[in-house]
């Protein structure tokens, strides 16, 4: 019984690490789709890079994945962003973004997943979010100014990154900056010595719900299953 327990746990690790390099080989085609095949050029695609090196996805799918993405097999990337919008349980507003090629099989799917959460639901939430440009960075100068960084850079805002996300040693900071403004300010930042980390489209809470133990256990689970789709890139939502 142990064992097979054992070999239930590895099968469903096995399969999470499946679903995340599937979720990280679209965010690649898609990125390189947008911007281009150049990291160098192309923030999103540079991060997406990153984050596959890190995940140990291997080469020889990553070059696949910008093959496709620039039509080199003959076949272009179909992929296409589609976002939907909707409660997580006790009215939590959230957005759920897609990759998918193929928008009339996600859709259905999506809402099956709204209706068996229990109080989620879809609607228009948009309205609770502000949606910007967020570039997460961090700097081996412990000295730097990260404020008089983002005005030079054309930052809107700055805001204290997670310390977890910060290499010892440095300083970090999460930019806001404006949607057409944001892969502008990435370069910059990078040619200031900024390793960015991130560099993405979000959609920010302007408030959280005030959720008790109980309450945030089922708005985490509903998120979960939401996220554990494959098409499901990413989930933002009203909760801390």
């Amino acid at each position: 019984m142990g064992a097979q327990w054992k070999q239930k746990g590895r099968e469903i690790e096995a399969n999470k690490k499946g679903k995340l390099i599937g979720k990280l080989v679209r965010e690649i085609m898609i990125a390189a789709k947008l911007g281009g095949p150049d990291p160098e050029y192309n923030p999103r695609l540079f991060v997406a890079l990153e984050k596959a090196r890190k995940a140990s996805v291997t080469r020889d799918t990553i070059d696949r994945a910008l093959k496709k993405a620039a039509g080199g097999d003959g076949e272009s990337a179909a992929l296409e962003q589609v976002t939907f919008e909707g409660f997580a349980p006790h009215k939590v507003p959230l957005v759920v973004e897609c990759l998918t090629d193929n928008r009339n099989r996600t859709a259905p799917e999506i809402r099956s997943l709204f209706k068996a959460g229990s109080l989620g639901q879809p609607g228009s939430v948009s309205f609770f979010f502000n949606h910007v440009g967020v570039v997460e960075a961090s700097h081996a100068d412990t000295s730097r100014d990260p404020e008089a960084d983002a005005i030079e850079a054309g930052a809107n805002e700055v805001e204290a990154l997670d310390k977890a996300e910060i290499p010892e040693g440095h300083v970090g900071a999460t930019f806001i900056t404006g949607m057409k403004e944001l892969d502008a300010v990435s370069k910059s930042l990078k040619g200031m010595g900024w390793n960015v980390t991130a560099s993405e489209m979000r959609y920010l809470a302007k408030q959280f719900n005030e959720l008790g133990p109980k309450e945030h256990e089922e708005v985490v689970a509903f998120l979960t299953a939401l996220d554990d789709h494959d098409d499901v890139q990413r989930v933002f939502a009203a909760i801390k």
